[in-house]
């Protein structure tokens, strides 16, 4: 019978693991994530009750999530390891749109509009947001029927799924390019807004000093037959949390300007006031 100490363990653990398993991969992944959890339980000394606080912790991250808030995402998202995922798995190419994260709040089924509607359901903001742009290939030839999901806080910092008063879809819907690669559609200019912090997540960045807050951002999923599914966000130019996102998800290369728009003929296209912001903004995809 062999006795199981600090000496010896990990090593009988990775063997246990390592040696009955005939996936590869899954032994990779499943010996290195143990080598490094018992390197860090040794290298703190953790105590019992602290190990139970992290069991528990990650409890209430699980109890957290229903079908409208995953808070395990968001804590991946807050401890950098989304952003950590994304850029091992989409290297910057040099030519299409940079990615970021997926976010805790994207719903699929969107509703889809013709080019140029409106996602505004329930308006908060004063003043709308033409957003316009094309979708291109590497070599700039526009890409038709490119689908554009779109998603995005309300201007009174919340999404949809976590304001009980707002109409189901606000601030969501998906788009098609037309034959030229143009894509249009009618929002808010994004504000900056907190994630939520009335969850394990929020203990975390407040035990950490962290502050909770966001740059304004515009989500997007462009995806288009033949090319690779491109997911991130276009941020909003002069933001005071660029450089310091909750979540790590900025890239300057995501910044778009907004500018102030009297322009009346480009407003009676699209049925908005004067004035208005305006965002141009193409996206690049890679093929697949």
């Amino acid at each position: 019978m062999r006795d199981f100490t600090i000496d010896n363990l990990t090593e009988i653990v990775l063997e246990e693991y390592g040696s009955k398993t005939d996936d590869p991969r899954f032994r990779q992944i499943i010996t290195s994530l143990l080598t490094h959890l018992h390197a860090f339980v040794k290298d703190v000394e953790l105590t019992e009750e602290e190990w139970f606080k992290a069991i528990m912790f990650l409890t209430r991250t699980g109890q957290t999530c229903d079908d409208k808030r995953q808070e395990f995402i968001l804590l991946s998202d807050v401890m950098g390891v989304s952003m950590l995922v994304d850029a091992i798995n989409h290297p910057k190419s040099g030519k299409g749109t940079e990615s970021t994260v997926l976010g805790p709040f994207y719903v699929s089924g969107a509703p889809e509009y013709e080019s140029g509607a409106s996602i505004i359901k329930q308006q908060y903001a004063e003043q709308v947001a033409l957003v316009q742009g094309k979708v291109v290939d590497p070599d700039g030839k526009p890409i038709a029927g490119a689908k554009l999901d779109v998603w995005q806080t309300a201007a009174n910092g919340f999404y949809d799924v976590q304001d009980k008063s707002m109409p189901e879809d606000n601030m969501r819907g998906i788009f098609t390019t037309d034959t030229e690669g143009n894509y249009a559609f009618v929002t808010e200019k994004p504000l900056s807004y907190s994630v939520p912090t009335d969850g394990p997540v929020g203990e975390l960045l407040r035990a950490s000093g962290r502050h909770a807050m966001r740059p304004a951002h515009i989500h997007f999923i462009v995806s288009a037959d033949g090319y690779e599914s491109l997911t991130t966000h276009v941020f909003s130019e002069g933001d005071e949390y660029l450089d310091s996102d909750a979540v790590f998800a900025t890239k300057s290369s995501l910044i778009g300007h907004y500018s102030e728009s009297e322009d009346a003929e480009l407003a009676a296209r699209y049925n908005i006031p004067v004035p208005f912001s305006h965002l141009q903004f193409d996206m690049g995809l890679m093929p697949s």
